[in-house]
């Protein structure tokens, strides 16, 4: 599910925020990351900045949606996890946050970094004693069930899940993360006591530090509240999860919008090709009717979208796991009497990827990336949040340098390269809700892969 990160609870905590406004005489210098691995297998990671006052301490384990038997067991464990430890952390005025996602789960608490030793002992009973008694357990399946109707009414979500679906069919990379009703309620104790033992073990959590926080003192905290855990004997999901050119279609013509997504297989995670689709990315573009610069934006496609008219929004994407991902477009229109014009001009784009993109084009996206990249990682939160997500996806968290560098590297024909491999005559996924009448028969959106290119 989306994020819920923590700045919109920041002005009740007085305390809290005074911790954030820094005299201009203070460095704002951040150390890089640095890690140590436990003899149980456990990851301490930091990027210690004592100016910020306040700190971040979170544990990411290595297990999400695809990871579940029962469908909807890894969020379901999360939102356990939340509910039975937020009390903890209230008394310690920390703003405490979990989210799921298709292969990971994480626990963090923003906190003064004078607290970061009481809130490490709590998100360590956090990991360690779920409480599965059966209050616990009806209470957070009330909540799930509320999220599940609340995530209903998102079409946005409800496109990207069936795109999901439909992209890795049969495969847990493609099921729901939060479950559907059927499996949230039949879950049991002893489901999620099982799920709980092979996944929650030691070699599979990675102690995140960000902001006010000693690496050294993290790492002796981690001893004594984590020493003891075992590492998993389960091993995370090996097998490369298989893509499937298809489309769904869930017409419904008395909705406003129309909203479709449509994405190739892409490159894995922090991979080198990753990061050229993150350039393509960009150079797709986000457009939306409602910003007020919106006829002058940089991508070929905002300027057609803008000039007729062809949807409400738009936006490019890139995903990516441990052994895949996806590229792709979503839009939402009104205008459905053009949507099979949009689907045109979009894979027009793409075909260009891999044909006719110049440097100059390319030079400006790789801008936009880097700011992009660097920017996400301007507070304690987010930058926890990055360490934790990157060292389980690939071993490693890349520095700013790192990650400048790889984006600096690419040129026009890197992309024309990756566009050629992934994109140019592959099979391609296709999701539409809403009023898709005029939505562009799935044979001819196959074939528009393959534009003729002289």
């Amino acid at each position: 599910m989306a994020s819920k990160l923590l700045s919109h609870t920041l002005q009740s905590r007085t305390v809290l925020t005074k911790q954030f406004v820094r005299p201009l005489a203070t460095s704002a210098v951040r150390a890089s990351t640095r890690t140590t691995t436990l003899s149980n297998g456990l990851t301490v990671a930091t990027e210690g900045n004592p100016a910020s006052g306040a700190a971040t301490v979170g544990v990411w384990v290595g297990a999400g949606s695809r990871s579940d038997t029962i469908n909807g067991t890894a969020n379901f464990l999360e939102h356990i996890g939340i509910q039975g430890h937020a009390s903890s952390f209230e008394k310690l005025g920390a703003i405490v946050n979990g989210d799921t996602c298709r292969e990971q789960t994480f626990f963090a608490a923003k906190t003064l970094g004078a607290n970061v030793s009481e809130s490490v002992e709590i998100l360590a009973d956090l990991i360690q004693n779920p409480k599965l008694d059966a209050a616990s357990i009806e209470a957070a399946r009330k909540s799930v069930l509320a999220q599940q109707a609340q995530a209903e009414k998102n079409l946005e979500q409800v496109t990207f899940d069936h795109l999901h679906a439909m992209a890795f069919q049969g495969e847990s990379l493609g099921r729901p993360i939060a479950g559907v009703r059927e499996t949230v309620e039949s879950l049991t104790t002893g489901d999620l006591s099982s799920f709980h033992k092979a996944n929650y073990g030691a070699n599979r959590l990675v102690l995140v530090g960000s902001g006010d926080v000693s690496h050294e003192a993290l790492v002796k905290l981690a001893e004594k509240s984590f020493g003891q855990l075992a590492a998993s004997t389960s091993a995370a999901p090996t097998k490369k999860a298989l893509f499937t050119g298809s489309e769904i279609r869930l017409r419904d013509d008395v909705l406003p919008q129309a909203h479709v997504a449509m994405a190739v297989e892409a490159a894995p995670y922090l991979s080198a090709d990753y990061f050229n689709f993150l350039v393509m990315q960009a150079l797709i573009g986000t457009w939306s009717s409602s910003l007020g610069g919106s006829s002058h934006l940089s991508s070929r496609l905002s300027t057609i979208v803008n000039g007729n008219h062809l949807a409400d929004y738009f936006t490019s994407f890139t995903e990516g796991f441990k052994d895949t991902g996806l590229f792709g477009l979503y839009f939402a229109s009104q205008n459905r009497e053009q949507i099979d014009d949009f689907v045109h001009f979009a894979q027009s784009e793409w075909v260009r990827l891999s044909t006719s993109v110049t440097s100059s084009e390319v030079e400006r996206a790789k801008q936009q990336v880097k700011a992009s990249l660097l920017l996400k990682t301007d507070s304690t939160c987010t930058s926890a949040r990055d360490i934790g997500s990157q060292i389980l996806g690939s071993g490693k968290h890349l520095s700013g340098e790192e990650l400048k560098q790889a984006i600096n590297k690419i040129t026009a024909a890197d992309i024309r390269r990756t566009a050629n491999q992934y994109l140019w005559d592959q099979e391609v996924v296709v999701a539409g809700v809403g009023p898709i009448e005029g939505l562009t028969d799935y044979n001819r959106v196959r074939g528009n892969m393959a534009y003729n290119r002289f």
